[in-house]
Parts: C-alpha cells; structure tokens; sequence
C-alpha cells in the first residue's frame, strides 16, 4: 500500500523561491486552486497551439485590426490575392479575380477598309471586316473575320452593311453568326443603296465561341457592299461584354 501523507498547509518556511514537491514549484499561492494557474505565472512563449482547442479562439477574442492589418496596399490588388468571405455564415477565402469588375471588355469596332467587297448573287457570303479601329482583347482576327472573345459572358454584337450598288434586291438579309449558326437576322427588300443593320446579344464561353457577320442577296447578279470612306463607317461589325 502506498504511503500517504495529508497536511492542512504548507507553508513557505525556506526560501524565496518557494517550496517544491516532486518538481512542482509553489511560491507566493501562484497555483490556486480548481486546477487553474494564474497567468503572472507563465513563462514567455510556454503556451503553444498544441495547448489552445480549436474551438476556443472566437471572433470576440480577436482585436478589430487582426484583419485590417497594420499595411496598406496603396494599389489595386494582384488578381492571386485573397479576400475573407462568409458564404452562408462559412468563412472562406476568395481570390480578388473572381470579384473585381471587368466592364465592358473586350470590345472591338471592326470594319470594311479597303474596296468594296463583292457578294454573289443568292449566295450567303461572309463580310470580310479587314480593318480595326478598336480591339482591347486583341480578338478580333481580320483574316478570318471572326470575334473570339476571352472572357465568358454576354455580349452586345451589331453588324452594319450599307450595299454599294443601285440595283434593287428582292431581299438583302444580314446574319449575325455564332460559332456557325445563326442567331439574328435581319430582312430588307426592293431598296437601292440600302443599309442594314442588326444587332443582338449572346452568350460566349470565352474560347472557342466567335462572331461572324454574314449576308445575302438576291439582285439577279453580283452586288458590292461598300467600303469605309472618310472615317464614315459604313460597314461595319462591333461588339462589347456586358457581363456574366
């Protein structure tokens, strides 16, 4: 059996530094009593989180500048930094590119800019848009005619066409193209020197999805769609994100 020995008090009868029990200092009542210690009795740096519950660190505790910081970022944020967020009462973090705003961009003004482009007779013929006058996302191809964008979203597209010749046209259709397929049209009919237009917003995917501009005509033969002259813009293909 083991032996045991209960006192009362044990006082301080030696030293300054206290009385000590099987390691255990006790000076000046520094342990009191329901296991708890008083805090002038810590050494610096002798609590670490393996001693700290996670749950034990809450919102009160924390100071109002912990997540101001004490550095001001004197520029608009890397598009890699990150935000505190509460998603339904979750807290998460979110990169500044997934909320800054865009605007409107891309956006481009692409046109006809060097001779008149001539268009078959009943021959739906795509307009060859060979200048630029605007292109912020550089995705505008003047080769291939075709608005690529590079940001997913909507889009406000319009195509312009002012037809050069006199001879009348029993119809004169202008067709905005997505990826191959039409998705506004626009119809005129018995007019000379006509200009036509449409417009019509769409949704891109922002890498694969393009714009072409497409027309038709049936005068009997061929007839010429008219050029830029003067800085008047008169066949023309523009367009602009306008958001998500």
């Amino acid at each position: 059996m083991a032996s045991e020995i209960k006192v009362d008090t044990i006082s301080e009868k030696t030293s300054a530094n206290g009385v000590t029990i099987d390691g255990v200092s006790l000076k000046d009542s520094k342990i009191a009593t329901a296991n708890s210690v008083d805090s002038d009795a810590y050494v610096d740096g002798s609590i670490d989180t393996a001693h700290i519950d996670a749950l034990q660190v809450t919102g009160a505790k924390l100071n109002t500048d912990v997540i101001s910081a004490q550095t001001e970022l004197a520029a608009e944020p890397a598009d890699a930094d990150e935000f505190m967020v509460s998603d339904g009462g979750v807290l998460k973090r979110i990169d500044y590119s997934l909320i800054k705003a865009v605007g409107n961009t891309p956006y481009f003004f692409a046109y006809r800019g060097t001779s008149e482009q001539s268009i078959d007779d009943a021959t739906q013929t795509i307009i060859e848009y060979n200048a630029e006058l605007y292109d912020s996302g550089s995705c505008f191809d003047t080769g291939t005619y075709k608005f690529t964008p590079n940001v997913a979203g909507k889009y406000w597209i319009q195509a312009t066409v002012r037809m050069a010749d006199s001879t009348n046209a029993d119809n004169i259709n202008l067709e905005i193209w997505k990826s191959g397929a039409t998705v506004s049209r626009t119809n005129m009919s018995n007019r000379n020197y006509t200009s036509v237009w449409n417009s019509v917003i769409v949704d891109m995917d922002g890498s694969s999805d393009y714009i072409q501009a497409k027309i038709y005509q049936d005068t009997g033969g061929s007839a010429n769609i008219g050029m830029n002259s003067d800085s008047t813009y008169q066949t023309f293909l523009q367009g602009f994100f306008i958001g998500s």
